[in-house]
């Protein structure tokens, strides 16, 4: 395994609070993600570098894309359906309304057309096993995990027989066979990394056309790649802490964006870490794919 130095660039700028859920759309040729806390969605287009910030109604985490005039936006009260065009947002699916100290974390759309996302409490506090994870498919909610505290790692197989998830607390990802039909749980989690030793704690993660897993690291600076064995191959460095979460960008995916944050960090702090909250180009060739499209009607 080899540890390689950060050799990408900043796709852009800003000491976001919370950077969290990248994503891509090829046929617009725009990454976005979100500024969870401030309640803001940021939108890039890479042809032009034309970037864009729309306010959103409530802390959304993970965004999926419907048709190209709809998206869901995943937040802390539900799912939104975002219209694309004029931004306006609709509230279809409550999640969790009962438990106003709670709201979305990482999540992702399985081959079915279904979404898979995770909950967390706003807070530290009462935190340690308070979320769940959740299959939505149309207006279906079934929850598929609970007693987790911080969410993450959500990804699957090319094949669509295996997802990936994690406590980020507890730092061991998990993976379980799921039906690929459906993307459904078809066994129980095993280990698929222990993170505890690591340096970090396993946050985002994505999963490449060759099975391969790419996760990153919170407070340990880096994205992590591992085989689909759960062997790590590499260990990419980037120019700040707090590395939340990687996405494929590019007409070809052959591209990692990596999104950041500077949660916590006071003016002492941020002056050492100028670059905390900046999303970055990995600047390494990968063989990703495209997320598919979240089927809603």
């Amino acid at each position: 395994m080899k540890t390689h130095d950060f050799k990408g660039h900043a796709l852009d700028e800003h000491n976001l609070h919370l950077g969290e859920g990248p994503n891509y759309d090829r046929a617009t040729d725009t990454a976005t993600w979100f500024n969870i806390v401030d309640k803001e969605l940021h939108e890039l287009n890479l042809s032009t570098g034309a970037k864009t910030v729309h306010a959103l109604p409530a802390m959304c985490s993970v965004l999926a894309r419907i048709d190209d005039k709809r998206q869901a936006l995943v937040s802390e009260h539900g799912i939104y359906i975002r219209n694309r065009e004029t931004g306006a947002t609709e509230l279809v699916v409550e999640i969790e309304a009962d438990k106003p100290n709670m709201r979305s974390n990482d999540g992702r759309v399985h081959q079915s057309g279904a979404l898979w996302f995770g909950t967390m409490t706003k807070t530290g506090e009462g935190r340690t096993g308070a979320g769940s994870i959740y299959h939505v498919a149309g207006r279906k909610v079934t929850k598929l995990f609970s007693g987790i505290s911080i969410p993450n790692s959500i990804c699957f197989s090319p094949d669509g027989a295996t997802a990936y998830f994690v406590d980020t607390m507890e730092n061991i990802i998990k993976s379980v066979a799921v039906d690929p039909k459906t993307g459904l749980p078809a066994g129980e989690p095993r280990v698929f990394s222990d993170e505890r030793e690591a340096g970090g704690a396993a946050d985002g993660a994505v999963c490449d056309a060759d099975g391969n897993v790419w996760s990153a690291h919170w407070d340990g600076g880096s994205v992590h790649q591992f085989d689909p064995s759960g062997r790590k191959l590499a260990i990419y460095k980037l120019p700040t802490p707090q590395t939340s979460c990687p996405a494929f960008i590019g007409q070809n995916a052959d591209r990692l964006m990596v999104t950041s944050a500077c949660e916590g960090m006071d003016a002492a702090r941020l002056a050492a870490e100028p670059k905390a909250g900046f999303t970055f180009d990995l600047g390494i060739r990968v063989n990703g794919r495209f997320e598919p499209d979240f089927k809603w009607d």
